[in-house]
């Protein structure tokens, strides 16, 4: 199964960036998590994306806050699949990241969740990867039908105390 790479701006993102580990880890996937900034570590950012695929990932996943440049440096250095998560700051609420991570230009795609999405870059990364797993996309269905039970028997419930009222 190929890796998922977990790259993060700055160490302060990893408490959100621990919910796609843990979800990587809860599918199996194999992951590697690193700290590296598109501004800082310019050369690093684009050494790892450029060797990214022959080392064994199938999937980038970038997390960035503020100028949020990660995801589409990383983008521009491999043919991979990137997957960006803006990051809550506190000037603009995240708002600059978004923008900077989802305005790519033609050619440079980067596929981005919300703003600290952290879970939502997790399961696309899987997804992504289930395409040629058939027991990844078995572990993605049954999540599914887990859900949708929940959201029936709250329905239910639901229903109970409406006819109570």
């Amino acid at each position: 199964m190929k890796k998922v790479a977990v790259i993060m701006g700055s160490d302060s993102d990893f408490p959100i960036v621990s919910k796609a580990v843990k979800e990587l880890k809860s599918y199996g996937v194999p992951y590697e998590c690193h700290v590296m900034s598109a501004h800082r570590t310019p050369s690093a950012a684009c050494d790892f994306a450029s060797g990214a695929k022959d080392n064994g990932f199938g999937v980038i996943i970038c997390a960035a806050g503020m100028a949020a440049h990660l995801a589409g440096v990383i983008a521009g250095h491999t043919t991979l699949p990137v997957i960006g998560i803006p990051m809550k700051s506190a000037a603009l609420e995240g708002m600059d990241a978004l923008l900077a991570t989802v305005m790519m230009p033609p050619g440079v795609p980067v596929a981005t969740v919300g703003i600290d999405g952290a879970k939502n870059a997790a399961l696309l990364a899987v997804q992504i990867l289930a395409l040629s797993d058939d027991g990844l996309a078995q572990k993605l269905l049954a999540e599914k039908q887990k859900m949708a039970q929940a959201v029936t028997e709250k329905d239910k419930a639901l229903q109970s105390e409406l006819d109570e009222l």
